[in-house]
């Protein structure tokens, strides 16, 4: 897809030899007169590089626009100036400019300059894209022939353009399924538009997802670009798509089948090139008998169904998995733990209703909480005994896990453990678990994240 480049320049004359310029390269221009046009066109449409003059008349110049688009956006902005000095391309440059370029504008200065801007730009999206995805697993652990079954079915999709559906419960990696087809597909350096459509509000998700106009409703101060724009010529994941409401869910299907839609409030009709992966933990079949889920948005999204083991499936792969989250946790700052083979053994007896979800926040329990540098067998049934608080027989007060850390992290730990407990009691529905214990769903959503009991899949 052409590169699109803004030109912010109160001479028409300017703006038509840029175009013309602009074209004969290859890029797609877009034009206007005034920094407060050229601010909006910025909020409705994908640009990846600016061309602003800084002089223009009675409105606002150029270096007070350079400021507001470094705030709100981030792409290469090429200063443009028919009076410059060294003084005011220093104070650019400062500002954030990429370039500062005099008139008359250079042919060649002019497409070695948006070039230059150009691959300036990727190397950062692909920087930015390196660092979230350090902070992010995006392999499978493990070598159980559950998982490699899987990992061969994702090597096998990955380089495609097909869609997926990933099922699986609660905490089996649904997430981590995706981020690996990400990183394997034509798209990997491009970040993955990620999309958690349990955790946004009903009222709010088609502006989310399709973006809105300003003014488009009560707080719409600014235009926003929408998720589905956001990933146009790439990925869009969305996870949890079982909890969408049966009115967003029209609207998903008709933009997934035309792949154009309108923003909230606007007429323009906007195409995109979306890849979609979707997630979910319920079974669709069930929900389309029951009438929550569109049997037609069903077969479009399962194209290539991946279905996500359970842990109690894989149970050998528990032994890797632990060592991962020690040394994930040590590089954290929480000391080198080792487990004895007995420990390991004990482990891959339990049934972990909470998959690998439940078994990372309970190593990181134990890990906490046992101050011995090797976590014996009895370690792990003190802190694993079903249907309790994981306290010793003759710890009456039920307080002994919570005893060796301060109060925060004591109550943090507690949290964490009565919040795991009543999500397995409800198999890791949150809107069941939020009216068990009399909490706002969207509040018990936050507090789980907050907690690392789930994460964004």
């Amino acid at each position: 897809m052409a590169k699109r480049i803004l030109i912010i320049d109160d001479e028409v004359s300017i703006q038509e030899s840029l175009s013309g310029i602009l074209q004969d390269e290859g890029f797609s221009p877009l034009c206007a007169s005034t920094a407060e046009a050229g601010i909006e066109l910025l909020e409705e449409e994908q640009v990846d590089l600016v061309l602003l003059d800084i002089w223009m008349g009675k409105h606002m110049d150029g270096m007070t626009a350079l400021e507001k688009i470094k705030e709100r956006f981030s792409l290469p902005v090429i200063m443009i100036s028919g009076h410059g000095t060294i003084e005011t391309a220093v104070q650019a440059t400062r500002k954030g400019a990429f370039d500062f370029i005099e008139k008359p504008l250079s042919y060649d200065k002019i497409i070695l300059a948006i070039n230059n801007g150009l691959r300036y730009a990727q190397l950062e999206q692909e920087n930015l894209l390196l660092r979230e995805n350090s902070r992010k697993p995006t392999t499978l652990t493990g070598n159980s022939p559950v998982i490699k079954e899987l990992r061969a079915q994702i090597e096998l999709v990955a380089p495609s353009d097909a869609w997926v559906l990933i099922r699986g419960a609660h905490g089996t990696g649904k997430e981590i399924v995706a981020q690996s087809i990400h990183r394997l597909s034509q798209s990997h350096n491009k970040a993955m538009v990620e999309v958690n459509c349990a955790a946004i509000p009903e009222e709010l998700i088609e502006s989310e997802l399709f973006g809105h106009e300003k003014g488009s409703f009560t707080g719409a101060h600014i235009g926003k670009r929408g998720k589905f724009d956001q990933a146009d010529g790439g990925i869009l994941f969305l996870d949890e798509i079982g909890d969408m409401s049966l009115k967003t869910q029209a609207k998903i299907l008709r933009i997934l089948q035309e792949q154009k839609f309108e923003r909230v409030g606007g007429h323009k009709t906007i195409n995109v090139n979306v890849r979609v992966l979707a997630a979910t933990n319920k079974n669709l079949e069930e929900e389309i008998e029951k009438g929550n889920f569109r049997a037609d948005l069903f077969w479009r999204l399962n194209v290539v169904p991946i279905q996500v083991p359970l842990l109690r499936d894989r149970l050998e792969d528990i032994p890797l998995l632990v060592q991962e989250l020690v040394s994930s946790l040590a590089a954290g700052g929480m000391g080198q733990k080792e487990f004895s083979d007995g420990a390991y053994q004990a482990l891959m007896a339990h049934s972990w209703p909470g998959n690998v979800r439940e078994l990372r926040n309970f190593i990181e329990r134990v890990v906490i909480m046992c101050l011995n540098p090797v976590i014996s067998e009895k370690d792990i049934h003190l802190f694993l005994t079903p249907g309790t608080t994981n306290v010793a027989p003759h710890d009456q007060t039920g307080l002994l896990p919570y005893l060796a850390a301060d109060f925060q992290e004591a109550k943090k730990s507690f949290e964490r453990h009565y919040l795991q407990l009543k999500l397995n009691e409800n198999e890791g529905n949150i809107s069941q678990t939020a009216e068990q214990i009399g909490m706002d769903r969207s509040h018990l959503h936050k507090k789980l994240k907050s907690l690392y009991i789930i994460t964004e899949g």
